[in-house]
Order: C-alpha cells, then structure tokens, then sequence
C-alpha cells in the first residue's frame, strides 16, 4: 500500500508544472481552482467556443487567471502543428498532464458519434504524440469513466480486470480509450519517459455543471425558473458522488505517478463506498428536499431516450490498497453542498468563486 499521504499535499503540488485539458468543463474548473490554491503552476487547454464552457468556470476562471492559471484555447483533434497543442504542451512544459478533456455526454454521442470517437480517443492520442515530441518524460493521468466497462448489469461493481465494452458510441470510446492508453503504455513509455496511468470515476455531481442531458444541471435549471423538473430514467442507479471526490483520487494518482512511474502506471476506479450507488430519482429527490419547496418533480413511469445501461457500479478497492484513497463525503453531503453553490450562484454569483474554495477547503478537513 502507498503511504498515506492526502492528494493536496501542498508540498507535493506548490511549484509543478501540471498540463490541464478541458479546465474549463465542470471537473476541469474545479480541479483548476483546486490546483492553483495548492500553488501549482497550471496550464490549461480547451475548446475555444464559450458555450462549452462550465458554469463553475464563468464564475472561477478570471480570479484563476488573475492568480497565475495559464488559460489556453485549442481542439486536442487538430493534429500536429496547427491546434495550439503543441504550442501550449511546449509553455506547460510539464512534470503532471492531467487529461480531462473529452466529449463526455452519452445522449450527445448518438447525434454526434464522429466527434465523440474522434475527441475521446484521437484527441488522447494527438495530445500524446505532442507530450513525446516536446521531449520530456511527465506523469500523464488520463481520465476515462465508469461506462468503460462492457455492462452486463451485474449487482456488484466493476473492476479494473473485467472486460471493456460499450454499446453506446462515448461509452464504446471510453473502453477505446482504455485501450489506447495501455497500448501506447506498452509501445513509448520507456522510450518517451512518460509514465501512463488512466482514472475511472462514475457520474459526479456539484457546483458549476451546466450540461445538458445531466440530472443536477436538469434540476436546477427547471428549480431556477420556478418549473418542474422532469426525469427520463427515474429508475436508473448510478455511483453518484461529489466531484471532489474523483479529483482527489485524480491528484493521489498522479502525485504517485511522478514518483514512483513503473509501479503505478496503471488503470484505477474511483467511486463511492460498496452501497453508496443511488437511483436517480432518489437522487432528484434529495435535491429537490435541500432546494426547498418550491422544487417539483415529475417522473417517466418506463426509461425514454436512446438507451442507456441502468445499472453501473465500480469497485474501487484497487485504489484503496494502492493509492490509500478513500471517499469522504456520503451522498447527503455531496447533494447539501451542490445545493449550496447553486443557490450561492444564483443569490449572490460575486460569491460563487469564494464558495468554490469554501468547498474544497471543506473538503479537506473533512478527509
């Protein structure tokens, strides 16, 4: 077992220099914000297009810019020499790549399979091959997801040794994915010096998501304009967490990464505790209670839309023995705390940035 030792030792973190894609999506924005306050040196690179952008970034990433972050615009599928991935792989110059970005919405990946394959897994590549032609051996962390697994609705979680699969196009390119990164792994990591590790996390809620197709975002925005909210699959069950918690399992795998390359070059989950996975209408639910009474819910009697697994659960004991990572907060808590940043927004948005720090410090002591 690695030494127990928290993912926002800042003695570890102040100083690197961390490669960020997609920091202005929801994960991205708060593992930034996260990054940053621990006085790493951040680059970030993302899609240039402001739509694309999270909420939790509309309201973090000025003060993250003011504070150092290095906020780079580019598409990852643009190959080499004309993208500005080279150019912002170059300025990073880094000793951590932390991967997030993708097209990561299921719904979407029926309407716009090329993009979906082309940005989860060529864009994974190209970012790849630009890290080997820029020369300098890193600890590269490429996140994936839960929905890399070929579901066979098992009433046990996933683990990192069961068979890869998807019928979906983004969940069929999160196993491509998966697969790309142990091949390229195998192939030029000894070779380039960067070590290759991939992070699987289930469905994250929090402050700052906008996406469409999501069940908070869904919530909230219906709850924000006095609607009621209408859920698809109220009976789907998912390992629902707040998004700190993968980020914290993010940043224990790359800290051991860097320093210890061979060893930990591997694929790890990242989920709740074995019970903690939750129907989505229980979930809706428990937001809708911590909203207030204003909130009203209405439910599909039979799953709508495209098909979609409706059972997922991971197994997350591999990163518990490995890494000493644990969950820290219940779903209780992680629900409180996105109510609480939605309403911040919404109330009092030139508070929303400090309630962002609020959160992770919180978070911290909690852990």
């Amino acid at each position: 077992m690695a030494s127990k030792a928290p993912a926002w030792d800042p003695a570890f973190w102040r100083g690197k220099r961390v490669l960020l894609t997609g920091h202005t999506g929801f994960k991205g924005a708060w593992l930034a914000a996260w990054l940053v306050k621990l006085g790493a040196h951040v680059t970030g690179f993302s899609l240039p297009a402001p739509g694309r952008q999270s909420q939790a970034w509309d309201f973090v990433g000025a003060e993250l810019a003011a504070r150092g972050l290095a906020d780079r615009r580019g598409n990852i599928n643009g190959g080499h020499g004309n993208n500005g991935l080279d150019d912002a792989v170059a300025a990073a110059d880094a000793d951590i790549v932390l991967h997030l970005a993708a097209q990561a919405i299921v719904l979407d990946s029926y309407t716009a399979p090329v993009d979906t394959w082309q940005t989860n897994v060529m864009g994974t590549l190209q970012l790849l091959q630009a890290l080997a032609r820029h020369g300098k051996s890193c600890a590269f962390v490429g996140v994936t997801s839960d929905k890399c697994y070929d579901n066979k609705g098992w009433a046990w979680g996933y683990r990192e040794i069961d068979p890869l699969g998807g019928k979906d196009p983004y969940s069929a390119s999160k196993a491509a994915c998966e697969i790309l990164l142990a091949s390229w792994r195998a192939s030029f990591s000894e070779s380039t010096g960067i070590a290759v590790a991939s992070a699987r996390a289930g469905n994250v809620i929090g402050g700052g998501d906008n996406s469409a197709h999501r069940i908070v975002p869904d919530l909230v925005r219906a709850f924000a304009a006095g609607e009621a909210a209408h859920i698809r699959n109220p009976a789907s069950t998912r390992p629902y967490q707040h998004v700190l918690e993968p980020l914290s399992g993010y940043m224990l795998l790359a800290r051991f990464l860097h320093e210890q390359p061979q060893r930990f070059a591997q694929a790890y989950n990242f989920g709740p505790d074995a019970g903690g996975e939750q129907r989505t209408d229980r979930l809706a639910r428990a937001v809708a209670a911590q909203w207030g009474t204003s909130a009203r819910l209405t439910m599909n009697e039979a799953p709508a839309g495209p098909a979609e697994a409706q059972f997922l659960m991971l197994d997350s004991s591999k990163a518990r023995k490995d890494l000493a990572w644990m969950p820290t907060w219940n779903v209780e808590q992680a629900v409180a705390a996105t109510v609480a940043w939605h309403k911040t927004a919404l109330d009092h948005p030139q508070q929303a940035s400090a309630e962002t720090l609020r959160q992770i410090e919180r978070y911290e002591t909690d852990s």
